[in-house]
């Protein structure tokens, strides 16, 4: 259409064929009636202005392509033909920040519709996101700049190891010989990876297109956690907080506000240290049980993603442990139950009665032999799901204990190691310790064992060392015969057999070991996070599942039965942040709260400079999201540009002839 403008040229060419013909008649007394003769020099005047209607042509020429913004194409179809085309739009947090009064998003998606505008006609795509790909299939252009519009900015990340890791899937899956992926994103130093990999950009063209804010700082909530593992009605209670600050340092202090039910309690400002990270203690009171919604929020300005942390808490649980002590009752196990109030500890000694089933722990303390009564209900509690713990006494007569141990699962001991050791390894990875521990602290000091037993166990108890000796014998070990969990120690919790009783991990393990037979009492989830929350839920089966509601939403998220409950993966749908609350018909309703991945919290973009150097090589381009784009694949090289300026270098030519002939003529003499 703008092409169509090239009959402007017709203008200047009128103008030289009329205005160049008109001259003016000057009349001599002497000669007034001779004929009128024209005198010039033809040659000159048509050397001259054959010049000038030149330039201006090619000056309305140069103007009307810069607006038809051609482009030279080099592409080969049969090649382009048998590659995956890939545009991956980071919908990512960090990508809802503004630059100017439009989020990087926003210009993501219109410089990647501009990109698909200028498609060649039959060019497929295949457009990415982080929540979801808005088409495994290749679709044409025209439907994938309408699936553009879809795309919001999602709570969910990924790396850009896992983005090429479904692209390699993607052209497996197609038989292509390739991909040309365009990746627009802000280039984080969190998801995108700072060294090219091989394997994983085996086949494919990298376009990378920068979308970068013009502010990069923040100040956000890295994490929160009650300090007491129990939420207490009517007591005070402590919330431990621990903010962190990203770039430059705002001139006014943000604020922390704490509300609880939507009623503000408390609110303190935040001053950072050197290292750019402050850690405050609110306190706070309850007055109603059940669950609580406890939410932080910040008046930071700049970002607004990521001002509200959330958690949700359980007031007056009574969570309910039961002690059976073969001789006298344990001072550290009494201890650890008694100080917080949303403990419930009963004690019996071996031969009295006791029912199971209301409980959430057993504890054997100083067991040292097994009578038949105790072996059924120890074998009825684990297939039912609870959680049972075994802190042996010290005996010489290791048949008993072995006798009863193989009754209940494959475990036996082979003697007793009167050796004074220390405890040299951790394992991290295990359900006491993930999630207990925001961090376990440098140099912690494990547990020392005066005397323990050497415990082995078969393939058939699933042992899973907890700590353990430098030789490899458990300390203290969880077994799984069958739908809960066995603990057992390999010394009593007398103070006389080692200080574990009174070490950094005793209470927390107890407090870990009591609520996994009920699920937990805080909840304060990431959304995208793959580890299963655990729910104390007898009626869930394959015909009453368990529902998620939320605002205008009603969901049957992942689940499995475990123990005495299930394991509920919300990770992979839940991606937005907000109150949720789980419900399975005829049980008790689960309130769980879901937060941003903080890791899009902070900020970090590589500098495209070190990235050039780093991503780099012939199959690797870096594209400018202002411009407007055709696809790199065929080799377009836009042109306007190089009109607009031939246009000025015409326009400047023509000015300078303009005044040279009037110079001409001012100087000529008369």
């Amino acid at each position: 259409m703008f092409l169509a403008a090239a009959a402007l040229i017709a203008i200047p060419i009128l103008i030289h064929l009329f205005n160049l013909r008109r001259y003016k008649t000057v009349y001599f007394p002497s000669t007034r009636f001779l004929k009128n003769i024209q005198l010039h020099s033809q040659k000159l005047s048509q050397v001259r202005y054959k010049w000038l209607l030149a330039l201006r042509i090619l000056f309305l020429l140069a103007l009307i392509l810069a607006f038809a913004q051609p482009f030279f194409r080099s592409n080969k179809g049969d090649e382009i033909s048998n590659r995956l085309q890939v545009i991956y739009i980071d919908n990512s947090s960090s990508m809802s920040l503004k630059k100017g009064v439009r989020n990087l998003l926003d210009l993501a998606k219109e410089a990647a519709g501009k990109q698909l505008e200028n498609a060649p006609e039959g060019t497929r795509f295949v457009v990415l996101t982080n929540d979801k790909p808005v088409s495994y299939q290749p679709v044409p252009a025209e439907k994938a700049i309408a699936s553009l519009k879809s795309i919001d900015i999602s709570t969910a990340s990924k790396s850009s190891n896992q983005i090429f890791a479904t692209i390699q899937g993607l052209t497996q899956s197609e038989a292509t010989a390739g991909a040309d992926v365009y990746y627009y994103s802000d280039f984080q130093q969190s998801s995108f990876s700072a060294q090219t990999g091989e394997a994983q950009l085996q086949g494919i063209r990298f376009f990378g297109v920068p979308v970068r804010p013009e502010v990069a700082s923040n100040v956000f909530i890295d994490t929160a956690f009650l300090a007491t593992p129990v939420l207490q009605t009517g007591q005070s209670n402590r919330l431990i907080v621990k903010s962190r600050l990203v770039g430059k340092q705002p001139t006014t202090m943000p604020i922390m506000q704490l509300s609880i039910n939507g009623q503000v309690k408390s609110a303190v400002s935040l001053n950072f240290n050197d290292q750019n990270e402050t850690e405050d203690t609110l306190s706070f009171q309850v007055n109603g049980s059940g669950w609580q919604k406890i939410a932080l929020t910040l008046n930071d300005a700049t970002v607004r993603f990521d001002d509200t942390f959330r958690i949700t808490a359980r007031s007056a649980s009574n969570l309910s442990v039961l002690v059976i002590n073969e001789s006298h009752p344990n001072p550290y196990i009494q201890a650890a139950f008694r100080a917080y109030n949303g403990f419930r500890m009963d004690q019996r000694s071996l031969h009295e009665n006791a029912n199971w089933k209301e409980y959430n722990l057993i504890i054997l303390n100083g067991i040292t032999r097994f009578s038949e009564d105790l072996i059924r209900q120890i074998v009825l509690g684990l297939q039912q799901g609870q959680s049972i713990c075994i802190f042996p006494g010290k005996t010489s007569n290791l048949n008993a204990l072995n006798e009863g141990f193989s009754k209940i699962a494959d475990i036996s001991i082979a003697g007793i190691d009167t050796a004074v050791q220390t405890v040299s390894n951790l394992q991290q990875g295990s359900e006491l310790v993930r999630d207990l521990f925001e961090r376990v602290p440098e140099n912690v000091q494990l547990p020392i064992a005066n005397w323990h037993y050497m415990i082995s166990a078969g393939l058939s108890a699933n042992q899973q060392s907890i700590l353990s000796f430098r030789n490899g014998d458990p300390f203290l070990a969880q077994y799984t015969p069958y739908r809960g969990k066995l603990y057992v120690a390999a010394t009593s919790a007398e103070l006389s057999s080692g200080n574990f009783p009174g070490s950094y991990f005793f209470v927390p393990f107890l407090y870990q070991m009591t609520a996994q037979s009920k699920g937990s009492d805080a909840y304060a989830i990431t959304a995208g996070n793959q580890q299963p929350i655990f729910l104390s839920l007898a009626n869930a089966d394959e015909r009453n599942m368990l529902h998620v509601y939320g605002a205008d939403m009603d969901l049957i998220p992942p689940q499995r039965a475990s123990g005495g409950g299930l394991e509920v993966f919300l990770g992979n749908i839940m991606m937005h942040p907000g109150f949720y609350t789980l419900v399975a018909k005829g049980t008790d309703s689960t309130l769980i709260a879901v937060n941003g991945n903080r890791a899009e919290s902070q900020l970090e973009l590589w500098d495209l400079e070190k990235l050039r150097s780093t991503w780099k090589g012939d199959n690797i381009s870096w594209m400018n999201a202002n411009s407007t784009m055709d696809n790199g694949q065929n080799g377009s090289l836009p042109l306007w540009k190089v009109c607009v300026i031939l246009a000025l270098l015409m326009l400047a030519a023509e000015s300078y002839l303009l005044a040279r002939s009037y110079r001409k003529q001012t100087l000529a003499p008369r």
